[in-house]
This record gives structure tokens, sequence and C-alpha cells, in this order.
């Protein structure tokens, strides 16, 4: 899980390194597009006897996950890659605190929007409004991938539905990658690049996500996914120099810590 995690948050900072040379929605089209297509190479989802129910809860998978990416590769072209992350991950986290319905959790949502407080404090001026709006955005898409990639889930078999989305995001990012990019995007080392980010951000960590929730407890499955900022911040400051004031680290803490106390609480209400 861990591993995933790192591989992920890694992924994105490798893709950040594109940003000048694809544009951040080149970037998406390349790593929704390859990621699209090797799901479908390798599960080759049935595309008969599906209802036409299913067929919306794919297409909401799809658009949610096809947004969810925009939106963050929007944000991370924008601000530093832990802020962003922080920002994002309110989106899973409100829907834990929704869920949950519990007075504990109210706390734990309390505790997060401090964090985001004190993010602001460093100041969402030099953070940029617009990088914020797009991450808190892309939280909200990542909150709808989440209850549609449950649905799919039961809907579809194996990977089918996650297969399948992939497919309706790539439809959707790659027109806004070729306009943004052109022809940039089919240079090999631009493709290169695009590859290992698509197997970084998206084959990698799915597969091992995978392997961990046939040995995991979910409640703390998604405790180990509350890391992801934390993962992000050192990720920004290995990979991209990207450096952090000791209030903005202390704002991800308390959102990491939020986020593991959520979970935490609406397991508990769940038993």
């Amino acid at each position: 899980m861990l591993a995933g995690v790192l591989s992920v948050q890694f992924g994105s900072a490798a893709a950040a390194l594109l940003f000048p040379r694809a544009g951040a929605l080149g970037v998406v089209a390349l790593r929704v597009t390859i990621a699209a297509v090797l799901l479908l190479v390798v599960c080759r989802p049935r595309l008969r006897g599906h209802s036409r129910t299913d067929w919306a809860v794919v297409g909401a998978f799809g658009l949610a996950l096809g947004g969810m990416n925009v939106l963050f590769y929007q944000a991370i072209d924008r601000i530093p890659l832990g802020p962003a992350v922080t920002l994002e991950v309110l989106g899973p986290l409100l829907l834990s605190v929704v869920t949950a319905r519990r007075a504990a959790s109210l706390v734990w949502a309390g505790m997060a929007f401090a964090g985001v407080f004190l993010l602001g404090q460093g100041s969402f001026g030099e953070l940029s409004l617009a990088g914020a709006a797009f991450a808190l955005g892309a939280g909200a898409m990542w909150a709808a991938y989440i209850v549609f990639s449950s649905r799919a889930g039961a809907r579809f078999p194996r990977l089918d539905g996650l297969a399948l989305a992939m497919g309706v995001a790539a439809l959707v990012s790659l027109p806004l990658g070729v306009g943004a990019a052109g022809t940039t995007l089919l240079e090999p080392e631009v493709l290169g690049i695009g590859l290992a980010v698509a197997l970084l951000s998206s084959g990698v960590p799915y597969t091992l996500e995978l392997l961990a929730l046939r040995r995991l407890p979910a409640a703390t499955f998604a405790v180990l996914m509350s890391l992801a900022p934390a993962v992000a911040a050192l990720a920004g400051f290995l990979v991209l120099g990207q450096t952090l004031s000791a209030l903005q680290c202390v704002a991800i803490a308390l959102v990491v810590g939020a986020s593991a106390g959520a979970v935490r609480a609406g397991g508990a209400g769940r038993k």
C-alpha cells in the first residue's frame, strides 16, 4: 500500500517535469490515454450484456476520473505538489465525514479545515488562488470517483469497469491534450516520460492497491491513503526542488491526521 502511495505521488512529480514541454493538458492526455490502452489490452472487458444503467455508471465513473486528472494537473502546474494534494484530499475526507454521520467526524473535519486555514496563512496568494481552486475541484472529482468506482465495481467483473472508465476519461482528455500540445505529444522523449508517468501513476499503484486490499482491512487501507499529502510534499521536494514553510508542513500534518481520524471514526461507526 505504501509503495502504491509512493508510486502515485512520485509519478505526479515526474509528470510536472513534462509541463514545460507538453503542458498540463498534454501530460494528462498522455497519462490517461496510455493507462487506458494498457488496461483495455490487459483486461479485455466484455462490451455486450450490460444495461443502460451499467453504461451510465461507467460513463460517470470515467468523467469523474478524467475530471479529477485534468483538474489536479492544472493545480500542480500552479502550486507545489504537497499543498495541492492537501487540498485535493479534502474531497474524500468530506465524503467520509458525510457517510459516517457521527459527532466525532465533525471534529476531524474541523481539524482538516484548520490545516487548510494554516495553509492559507502561508498565503493562498503565494499558492495561487487558481491553483487552489483547481485542487479543490480535483478533490470533488476524487469524491465522485470513489462513489462511482464502488458502483462500477458492483456492476462489472474484475477491473472491467475501471478499464472502460479509463477509456471514457481518455476520450475526454485526449482532445484537450492534442489541442494544447499538438505534435509535441508524439516526440519520443515526451512519449517515454508519458509512459513512465502512466505506469507510476496508474498501472503500478492500481495493481499494488488490489494486492493490498486482499491483505488489509478497508479502513487500514484508507488510513494509509491519507498519507498522500505528506508523500506528495516529499516527492515535490526530492524531484522538483519544492520547499515548504514550517507552517505549511504543520498544515499538511493536520490534514493527514484528520483524514486518518475520519476514516477510523467511519470504520468504528460501521462495526
